[in-house]
């Protein structure tokens, strides 16, 4: 009986509800340790070479965060002339015009807020229909939505348009996400889910050089131009979403187990080392194990047993990427001319910091690989901090008049958008993305992304009134506020934060479970040894 006959008996099991004979299951076990065996052996260079189509497809699908990485920096209209005049206030000759604060919170946060619903949508959708129709049904969404934006006349219209963006928005930081996670090797699982944090990146890049661009422009079009922009990519990505094959993990979830092995099939280029029958083999393996620790595939599910302890670390981690004060630090457009650089100038400094953290996530690419996601995220805490309080320092200076002071304020935004986007940007998405079960990655990404979101509505919220001149006025002062911010996620990561460098899903399963219980009844294992436990080929138990 070859691989393929077996899991075909083992399909047929699954649809009448049976027990997987033993004989059977035996079989299935063993081609799971050998296909084991060989993910963990194979180097980076080997995996690129077996797996050349998933990374291909992985890129295509994460493609989807390049427009939700363009919406977030085109709250940088705020700074452009002629919105503020067609949407705010005269606030006299020193300011102009200006937004109302409460209607500039509102802009900030309100696609943050949708995407909380969106992201449950997407669950729901994913869990039922898979990835590559959930991405596809939220690119018809924000086709729909952008001609509210695009077409509003008032600041009451502006905001419904950005409010329903979200919810496709929402669905993307969740699909693309577990998708990079599902298709590729351990050895690749760094490189591609950190590549999610480039694509926002590549989106804010683009959006500077296009309002810089528009900013010259004397009429409405500076601010409309921006958002029709937007209307290039759903037709393209929606076309690349249908011709991708869809998470084998996903398929075994589903028990269709031959439509996995032919997804395996589309992902892995023809080597002798490629066996999609043995790969599907450990899915299957991995899948019984967390039906064996959890049955359930709900929200409620996320917060039992260890998954609970899954779910804190994924929502902390993307927490972090707000916490550790980049709705500030990272500056913008806004920031730098209430600091007191010119609009021009302002908006070419937006452009360089995004250009900075296309270089930093680069710089993560090279590093995550020695080093691991642990330190990378420790050190870019501190990193963070340190120029988060330098920020308020300058802000000392620049209050007793010292010119130079804007221009420290804004070198320091962007090494801080560098330190970021090499650390904390890129490496969160990898944790999230690599801690969840795999029965319950897609609603625990989302519920982490969640987390993300509701701290994003609340720096939302005060950021505008930190820098606003109608409001509180700190504009540097802040860097103190977002500095011990830092430095509490810091606190958390070092006694929480787990290595998830090299491990394939079974080996995170086990090693999660036996941590967590050691941590919660034994108190013996600190999780910064996390790294060092070893997991048993044939048993589900730590060896070390």
């Amino acid at each position: 009986m070859n691989d393929k006959d077996v899991l075909q008996d083992v399909q047929i099991e699954i649809e009448k509800g049976a027990d997987v004979p033993v004989e059977t299951w035996k079989h299935v076990v063993d081609e799971a340790i050998g296909a084991e065996v060989e993910e963990r052996s194979m180097t980076v260079r080997e995996a690129f070479k077996l797996y050349p189509k998933a990374v291909f497809w992985s890129f295509a699908i994460s493609l989807t965060l390049i427009m939700e990485g363009f919406d977030t920096s085109l709250e940088g209209v705020t700074g452009l002339p002629w919105f503020r005049r067609d949407f705010g206030i005269w606030a006299g000759e020193k300011d102009g015009y200006q937004l109302i604060p409460a209607w500039q919170s509102a802009i900030g946060y309100c696609s943050s807020f949708s995407a909380i619903g969106g992201i449950v949508l997407a669950s729901w959708f994913q869990d039922r229909y898979g990835y590559r129709r959930c991405i596809q049904f939220n690119l018809i969404l924000l086709t729909a939505f952008q001609f509210i934006i695009f077409f509003a006349n008032t600041i009451e219209v502006f905001f419904v348009g950005k409010l329903l963006v979200g919810i496709p928005f929402g669905g993307f930081s969740s699909s693309a996400v577990s998708y990079s996670a599902e298709v590729t090797p351990v050895q690749l699982r760094g490189y591609l889910t950190t590549y999610n944090n480039l694509c926002w990146v590549i989106g804010q890049f683009m959006a500077s050089g296009v309002l810089r661009g528009t900013s010259v422009i004397d009429s409405k079009w500076s601010y409309k131009i921006p958002y029709a922009v937007q209307w290039i990519w759903p037709i393209p990505l929606f076309l690349l979403a249908h011709f991708a094959p869809e998470s084998p993990w996903w398929l075994v979830s589903q028990g269709k187990l031959d439509e996995a092995e032919k997804a395996v099939q589309k992902l892995q280029s023809k080597t002798d080392r490629s066996d999609p029958a043995r790969a599907v083999s450990l899915m299957v393996r991995t899948n019984q194990l967390e039906l064996e620790h959890s049955a359930g595939t709900s929200f409620l599910d996320c917060f039992k047993g260890t998954n609970l302890r899954r779910t804190e670390i994924a929502c902390m981690a993307w927490s972090a990427q707000v916490l550790c004060g980049t709705w500030f630090g990272g500056g913008g457009s806004y920031f730098f001319e209430q600091a007191g650089l010119s609009t021009t100038t302002s908006f070419s400094f937006g452009i360089g910091g995004s250009a900075m953290g296309i270089a930093g996530t680069f710089l993560a690419w090279a590093v995550i690989t020695f080093v691991g996601r642990r330190k990378i995220f420790l050190w870019g805490l501190g990193i963070l901090g340190a120029l988060l309080f330098s920020t308020g320092f300058a802000q000392i200076a620049n209050f007793r008049g010292s010119k130079a002071a804007p221009w420290v304020q804004a070198v320091i935004s962007m090494l801080f958008t560098f330190a970021y986007d090499s650390t904390i940007g890129p490496v969160a998405y990898s944790v999230a993305a690599e801690i969840p079960s795999t029965r319950l990655r897609g609603k625990t990404v989302g519920l982490a992304r969640n987390a993300y979101n509701l701290w994003a509505i609340v720096a939302g919220v005060i950021a505008p009134y930190m820098t606003n001149p109608l409001a509180w006025n700190w504009i540097g002062y802040a860097g103190f506020f977002w500095g011990v911010s830092c430095l509490l996620v810091g606190i958390w990561a070092f006694f929480r934060l787990p290595e998830t460098k090299g491990r394939t899903f079974r080996e995170l399963d086990i090693s999660v479970s036996w941590v967590n219980a050691c941590l919660v009844f034994e108190n013996k294992v600190p999780t910064r040894k996390f790294v060092k436990t070893q997991v048993s080929l044939d048993s589900e138990e730590i060896v070390h």
